[in-house]
């Protein structure tokens, strides 16, 4: 009866068993699903979102992609169906369009204004009045009487009167709304928003399905022309991360000069050549000429390098840049073990408040020159 279900599911491999998990009959009101950044969890929940607003009887609580339910979310505009995002991930939705003319609907649209330039800065928060909004419109039955569901991603990125707004909700659920909330950081949510969902982990792929899977999506794009040597490297960098891997070759295919993570990533490659020199880096020059690319991408990949010089050092291989052993061997020899530790507690540090940093150049430059200490008795 759905011959096609199995083929057009879109989900990746490695997230196919927790999607078996899942009760359909008895679907909890909020879920919480976590796991690294880029492994395919917003798709997830996309595909979760749509299934759960089929209006069909599928096998494993699939979307059948026939009913007019789904036919509306595949047109990003189904009735019950809200997205709170930042402006940032707002392109990862279905084919909706939020730069037309038409009256705002619900949370989800951006309020044009003439008078700011084209050039602004995307914004990377969840409103508090997008929040409200979105709640609100809870107290109104759902317009087509089957689920209502509410996606909201990154949640730990939620300011706190919207976490708050968000709490309520959660203490007391409106009948036939489901939650389906998703964090990169579990610690970073508040306790109270996480004992009130059914937690689900998403895992990272092994190393082998994920690329696996990576150049299986890219064989569709033959204009994207890739080294497998490179796309192993890239997928070692970004920590395993197959969808944050895909975007950025994709972004790097454009030569979108001014997308966030093609600056990102161009800027990581700058830093890691740095942090190369040991107690030679020039960290005033470097934290000059990478301080503009996200902060929280240049921290991942300064954790990611000292995790490996930690690996090295205690005589183990690399995990993140294997290509790169015979410079972390030769700085290994001239580490301080203490330093290190301390450094690498200054990361976990400066991890915390990545999303909101102060002055993000002063702390660039305080933890390069940190590092450079690592290499001097």
């Amino acid at each position: 009866m759905f011959p096609a279900i199995e083929q057009e599911i879109k989900i990746a491999p490695w997230l196919k068993p927790l999607w078996s998990s899942l009760d359909f009959d008895r679907f909890p009101n909020a879920i919480l699903i976590h796991g690294q950044s880029g492994i395919g969890k917003f798709a997830f929940a996309v595909e979760l979102a749509k299934a759960l607003l089929c209006e069909s009887t599928t096998p494993s609580g699939k979307p059948c992609n026939q009913c007019d339910g789904c036919h509306w979310f595949n047109t990003g505009n189904h009735p019950d169906f809200t997205a709170l995002v930042p402006e940032t991930h707002r392109k990862l939705l279905p084919q909706a369009d939020y730069e037309s003319d038409e009256p705002a609907k619900k949370s989800r649209n951006i309020k044009d204004d003439d008078s700011e330039s084209s050039e602004k800065k995307e914004k990377k928060n969840i409103s508090i009045e997008e929040t409200r909004s979105a709640i609100e419109g809870l107290s109104i039955g759902s317009h087509r009487g089957g689920n209502r569901v509410i996606l909201i991603y990154p949640l730990e990125m939620l300011r706190s009167d919207s976490a708050n707004t968000l709490l309520k909700s959660l203490e007391e659920p409106p009948d036939k709304t489901i939650f389906i909330l998703l964090a990169d950081r579990v610690d970073r949510v508040l306790p109270t928003i996480r004992s009130r969902c059914r937690l689900l982990t998403a895992p990272r792929p092994d190393r082998s399905t994920g690329l696996a899977w990576l150049k299986s999506q890219l064989s569709s794009s033959p204009e994207i022309k890739v080294a497998d040597s490179d796309i192993e490297t890239i997928f070692d960098e970004q920590g395993g991360a197959p969808y944050a891997v895909l975007e950025s070759l994709i972004a790097r295919h454009h030569k979108d000069e001014k997308d966030e993570l093609t600056i990102s990533i161009a800027a990581s490659r700058v830093l890691l050549q740095s942090m190369s020199q040991g107690a030679r880096i020039n960290w005033l020059e470097t934290s000059e000429k990478i301080h503009k690319a996200q902060y929280a991408f240049l921290l991942a990949t300064i954790q990611r390098w000292i995790s490996d010089l930690q690996l090295v050092n205690g005589g183990g291989v690399p995990r993140y840049y294997p290509k790169h052993i015979g410079t972390l061997k030769s700085l290994s020899q001239s580490v301080q073990t203490i330093k290190l530790l301390q450094f690498w507690k200054s990361l976990l540090q400066a991890r915390r408040s990545e999303n909101h940093p102060i002055a993000a150049r002063v702390q660039l430059e305080a933890l390069l020159s940190q590092y450079q200490q690592v290499f001097e008795v």
